[in-house]
């Protein structure tokens, strides 16, 4: 499963929506001696035959399961999983003898109980159920959305939501063949995880039969079905792969005209990935689905299901859409083989599926279409989640989950993030031959089977013949924190002494922890790696020229410089790969947080990065300071200074690259047109320069009006928000109203989120308190709540909505929604925030019992935040407008 790249945001609004446990209507107390994880090892499925009746219009699905079992030992109960399933009818034939048995749901969280009404001996036993469910509203289980005037339905089970659709043993360590039949109405299309072998006529129906699966475990099942749109395509024989690979594309109606650039582009994405792992696609057919209502992505196996802003692009589609399509896509279909054809054995181990997916992402992504620059935004993505990794509060990696409410804490930006970048730290540091021939022996032992981290590091260590990759990997997977190296230099031009440390933010205290670091050097042209196993240690100066410590950018890893390296490597930014520009501005903004440098310092980077080449680094110091005005660490007496800044920096560079809202203007160069968007977003919001202001706005209007070519899709949102914040209330709800009868996933987004971000309070509490549209989807709500918390005049309005109607908002979106609720604050920058989100909202958190990690992070960036501003907020204005005084 991939939590949507683009956006933490969109990460978040999965996690609350994917797993959207709804509580019975009778609360089901927890009893302390229930199994909270995993079920004991009492019976061991072996096939399942699911016959699924889905009518996407109806409130409720039936079906019938069958699950042929062997007991392990004797037994008159087994623990097993289902949720909110209706059982009308259960039973069990053991020793060729059939007989009722009884199904009782436990806990909330579908844990449930089995009772055979008598012992039965070790051995086969077939259970059979009869029952129905009610279908979700958002993506978790078995849901329903209503799209213009058609009803359809679709499947999310990762993590455990399979035991909202079927009875079932819903852990990952158990996989088996499946056997699915769908029935639905005519001239509807089902699809599921295996290629379709024939139709029958039932009554006014029609039945679906699917061939048996390879071994899945449930979270990788899936059933799809309504009146989609289909096209057909194949990724032709390789050699791997003696026969061609049938493709389709499916997607709602509303969306037929989007299916042309996946379909052409699927392919080329699988022959990548076969030669990568040296092995052919693992099963017979792919599908790939589009859902209104999926942030994200999720690797379902033989038929991948994807929000429709991934994977159903226009036309014309933006850079970024282009980007986000090819590293989802190529993170999804790598997990066919990393994670489908070899399964994490626990949750315990989803770290290692996640991490190494979206290290696959970027990397095939950018084999799809070097010109689109992707792989650059895996190191932002690190950067971004060690912002995270260096609280206090927080986990490894790889952690042991016990209690199923832990299991999507694992979901996050450490997994994602970090873990992404551990990988591709191990990875160059092996050197990529080395690491592939791991990951093809890795495969090779475990296919359609199980598999543990540990199994995973052996095979690495075993390709490679160096046991010290094993101890490199565990001490980052196994350890929380951010190491720090420091370099100095070592006296009579000798090379540098290196120090490692765990980083820690101002006014924080951390444990000391140890790192083995692949510390890998760039001076000059010459690059050298070493691992760096103890506290200090010397290294050589490789070549001659500017220092980078982080060679690539790839490392995991911060790094400090003496006061001459920093003055020298700053300004040599421009010319930086992409990689380590990135990496600098980590290390050299992570320093200020720290409490060291100096405000100029960032200063000069900002101009000398500006120039950079590259889409990613040429903006990067811009959304730092963007970030230090949102959190109101930045003084209001120097935001004209900041605006002065921007405006001086870009607005020569946007004058250079031209800028036309109805498109590029024949600019073929992808990453140019993707900086070109980021600085009109620049000039438009940081700078506030009226003439961009004026122009989105004007395009912005005329695409109102019916001109459908006067404003890009690249530059829509920009425009939309700029109309709202000219417009009033009523405006809002015209644009709302436009955006809601709409079902193109770009112009639908854009307005909801311009409405949504306004600032304006009158809009806020329309939105909060009167805006009950039924065509207004859930995941629409939640993201509504961000919007409002992302603008610093609703930001007030939005958490006091949140802590008035807690239990509310938790019991219609999840109950996972309480570990992700408290993101919502992290824009607060003050000790009395931290303090009154501690007060009101603690309590809340514990007695929901889940979500308590992201809780004291948030609290935790709340206080960091303040230290940060009450220490520097001073220092660093005064550099602003020394060096952009504001204009009188």
């Amino acid at each position: 499963m991939l939590l949507s790249g683009v956006t933490i945001l969109r990460k978040l609004l999965l996690l609350a929506a994917s797993s959207a446990l709804i509580l019975p209507s009778a609360a089901l107390a927890q009893d302390a001696t229930l199994p909270t994880g995993k079920l004991p090892d009492t019976a061991t499925p072996q096939a399942y035959r699911l016959d699924l009746t889905v009518l996407p219009s109806e409130d409720r699905f039936s079906g019938h399961a069958e699950i042929d079992v062997t007991l392990n030992d004797a037994a008159r109960m087994v623990y097993m999983h289902g949720r909110d399933l209706n059982v009308t009818k259960a039973s069990a034939t053991a020793g060729g003898k059939t007989f009722p048995v009884t199904f009782k749901q436990l806990t909330p969280l579908g844990l449930a109980s089995l009772d055979f009404g008598r012992e039965l001996p070790a051995g086969k036993v077939t259970l059979k159920f009869d029952y129905t469910a009610p279908f979700e509203d958002g993506p978790a289980g078995l849901y329903h959305i209503q799209v213009g005037d058609k009803w359809y339905s679709w499947t999310q089970f990762e993590s455990i939501d399979a035991r909202a659709a079927f009875p079932s043993f819903d852990e990952p360590g158990f996989k088996t063949p499946f056997t699915v039949t769908l029935t639905t109405r005519p001239g509807f299309e089902a699809v599921s995880n295996a290629p379709e072998t024939g139709t029958v006529k039932t009554g006014d129906l029609v039945t679906h039969k699917f061939a048996a699966t390879k071994p899945l475990p449930t979270y990788l099942m899936a059933f799809v079905v309504g009146p989609f749109e289909t096209v057909a395509t194949q990724a032709a024989p390789t050699e791997y792969r003696k026969d061609a690979l049938p493709i389709r594309i499916v997607a709602t109606q509303a969306n037929a005209d989007k299916m042309e650039f996946a379909k052409e582009n699927s392919g080329p994405i699988v022959d990548l990935l076969e030669k990568y792992f040296g092995e052919p696609f693992p099963f017979p057919k792919l599908d790939q689905i589009g859902s209104p209502i999926m942030p994200g992505a999720m690797e379902n196996a033989g038929a991948d299901i994807y929000g429709d802003g991934i994977l159903l692009l226009d036309q014309n589609p933006t850079t970024s859409d282009k980007q986000e399509f090819g590293m989802v896509v190529a993170h999804e279909l790598s997990h066919q083989w990393f994670g489908d054809l070899v399964t994490p054995a626990w949750w315990d181990d989803i770290w290692l599926n996640e991490s190494f997916a979206n290290w696959m992402g970027y990397r095939i992504g950018n084999e799809w279409r070097p010109d689109l620059n992707i792989g650059t935004n895996a190191i932002g993505e690190a950067f971004d989640a060690m912002e995270l990794d260096a609280l206090k509060a927080g986990r490894p990696i790889h952690e042991k989950i016990t209690d199923d409410r832990d299991i999507n804490g694992a979901f996050d930006a450490i997994t994602y993030g970090k873990g992404g970048q551990v990988v591709a730290m191990i990875a160059a540091y092996m050197g990529d031959a080395e690491f592939q021939k791991g990951v093809r022996l890795h495969l090779k032992r475990h296919a359609y089977g199980n598999a543990s981290t540990d199994q995973f590091f052996q095979s690495l260590a075993d390709a490679s013949g160096d046991p010290r990759v094993l101890g490199a990997m565990k001490s980052f997977v196994d350890q929380q924190g951010v190491p720090v190296v420091t370099f100095a230099h070592a006296g009579n031009g000798d090379g540098y002494s290196v120090t490692q440390d765990r980083y820690h933010y101002l006014g924080t205290d951390v444990s000391p922890t140890m790192w083995t670091i692949p510390l890998c050097v760039r001076h000059g042209d010459e690059r050298k790696c070493t691992l760096l196993a103890d506290k200090s240690a010397k290294i050589d100066e490789p070549g001659s020229g500017v220092v980078m410590p982080n060679a690539g950018g790839t490392g995991y890893y911060r790094f400090d410089l003496p006061k001459d390296d920093w003055r020298t490597l700053i300004g040599q930014a421009a010319s930086l790969p992409p990689g380590e520009a990135l990496a600098m501005d980590d290390s050299l903004w992570a320093r200020f947080q720290a409490g060291k440098g100096d405000p100029a310092e960032l200063i000069a980077a900002t101009k000398s990065m500006a120039a950079n080449a590259d889409s990613n680094a040429a903006v990067d110091n811009a959304g730092r300071w963007g970030g230090l005005v949102g959190h109101d660490v930045l003084p209001d007496s120097a935001t004209d200074s900041y605006r002065a800044m921007i405006g001086s920096i870009y607005g020569p560079i946007l004058d250079r690259l031209g800028f036309d809202p109805s498109g590029d203007s024949g600019d073929n160069d992808p990453d140019r047109q993707k900086l070109r968007r980021s600085v009109v977003s620049l000039m438009a919001g940081g700078a506030k320069d009226e003439a961009v202001r004026a122009k989105l706005a004007n395009a912005a209007r005329a695409y109102l009006n019916g001109d459908a070519d006067a404003i890009s899709p690249a530059y829509l949102d920009l425009g939309l928000g700029i109309l709202v914040d000219q417009g009033d209330l009523a405006f809002a709800k015209q644009l709302a109203e436009k955006a809601l009868a709409s079902e193109d996933a770009s112009f639908r987004s854009a307005a909801l989120g311009a409405i949504s971000g306004s600032g304006k309070a009158d809009i806020a509490n329309w939105l909060l308190n009167d805006f009950h549209d039924p065509r207004l989807r859930r995941n629409e709500q939640f993201r509504f709540l961000y919007g409002l918390a992302g603008n610093a005049d609703t930001r007030q309005t939005a958490y006091d909505y949140v802590f008035a109607n807690f239990d509310q908002i938790a019991g219609s979106a999840g109950i996972f929604l309480g570990s992700r609720l408290p993101a919502l604050f992290n824009r607060s920058c003050s000790m009395e925030e931290a303090d009154k989100l501690d007060q009101v909202m603690r309590p809340k958190i514990e007695e929901a019992d889940v979500g308590m990690l992201g809780f004291n992070r948030t609290v935790e960036q709340i206080r960091t935040c303040a230290n940060l501003k009450t220490a520097r907020g001073a220092e660093l204005a005064s550099a602003l407008k020394a060096a952009y005084p504001a204009k009188k």
